[in-house]
This record gives C-alpha cells, structure tokens and sequence, in this order.
C-alpha cells in the first residue's frame, strides 16, 4: 500500500505525487535560472569549442601545442648559457621563440639600415653568403655588440643587451644554414635608390 501524498496547501510549493521510503517527498519546482543558464552556457561553449578545434581546425593541434611548449623551454634553456658560442647561436636560431623574438628587435632597430628583409639598403645584405666582419656566428655577434664605427654602425651592446643581441643574431642566422660557405668581402657598396 502506497501512502498518499499530503495535500499541499494553496500558497506554498506543490509535491510531486511519488513517495520514496515511505515518506520522502519531493517539490515540483523549476530549476533556478542562474543554474539553467549555467547548464546552457556550458552546451553552447561546448558546441563552438569543438566547432573551433575539431570541426573547422582553426585552434592548434595538441601536438602543435606541445611543440610550442618545448620551444618555449629550449629557448629559455639556451638563454640561460652562460658563454655564447657559435652552437648555441645555431641552435637559437633554430628556436621560433628567439627567432620571433630576434625579428622584432630586428624590426625596431636595424631595418632602418638593412630593410626588412635583410637585403641591405645603407647597410650590408644579411642574406647573402658575402660578409665583411666575418659570417661566422659569434663574428655577427662580436659586430652586433661592438658596431664599426668606421663604416656607420654603432655600438648595440650597450644599448639592447646581450640577450636581445643573441635574439637578432638569431634571427639574421634564421636565414642561413650551418656550415654554408662563407666569404669575406673588402667592402660593401650599397645599393642605389630606384
């Protein structure tokens, strides 16, 4: 025999007519809106993150995400060596993180001199395999820090640091392969304006 449910009077919340054990009642009420909201704002994300990352592959992949990671650790590793030599300067130049990094510096500081895509305008072409202070990495380096005077270039050392240095150097190297032969040129002639 099943107990009947207690009637309700008119001003309070009514009971759904099932009982549990005996004398467990429940109200007939509606979820709160704050709880419905949060319900369907949770569906709706839901729906366009994997809209966004699965169906449309707009977002990175995980394995893209993971390789970003490890770049970001790898450049903070090689940015904590204490001697700056030409493996690390190849490496950091293999690094997206110091070479986006490098382009920036790059693009606030030398493109005046070497354009920006390295050519040379009043400064030497970078992208070539013909140098005039030396191509090897630490040889960019040394003229990066320490400038010529002689031939227009100032001194960045004390002016960007050893950091933002190495991240230029980076970049400048992002253009070229190790071991590529090298060739050390008397002087460079710029290039005249069209």
């Amino acid at each position: 025999m099943t107990p009947t449910p207690k009637p309700t009077p008119p001003d309070q919340d009514k009971l759904r007519p099932h009982v549990f054990d005996g004398d467990i009642q429940e109200y007939d009420k509606r979820l709160p809106n704050w709880w419905l909201m949060t319900l369907y704002g949770a569906i709706v994300f839901w729906a366009g993150y994997w809209f966004y990352y699965e169906r449309a592959h707009y977002g990175p992949t995980n394995a893209a995400a993971v390789e970003q990671q490890l770049a970001i650790i790898e450049a903070k590793r090689l940015a904590a060596t204490p001697a700056v030599d030409d493996a690390s300067l190849w490496k950091m130049s293999r690094n997206p993180v110091f070479v986006e990094a490098g382009r920036a510096t790059f693009n606030s500081t030398c493109v005046s001199c070497h354009t920006e895509k390295l050519t040379g305008g009043i400064g030497a072409n970078l992208v070539d395999q013909l140098w005039i202070h030396g191509g090897k990495p630490t040889e960019i380096y040394a003229t990066v820090t320490n400038g010529v005077l002689a031939k227009g270039m100032p001194p960045w050392g004390p002016v960007l640091g050893g950091k933002k240095i190495t991240e230029a150097v980076a970049y400048v190297l992002s253009y070229h392969q190790e071991g590529e032969p090298i060739e050390v040129q008397a002087a460079w002639v710029p290039i005249a304006p069209k």
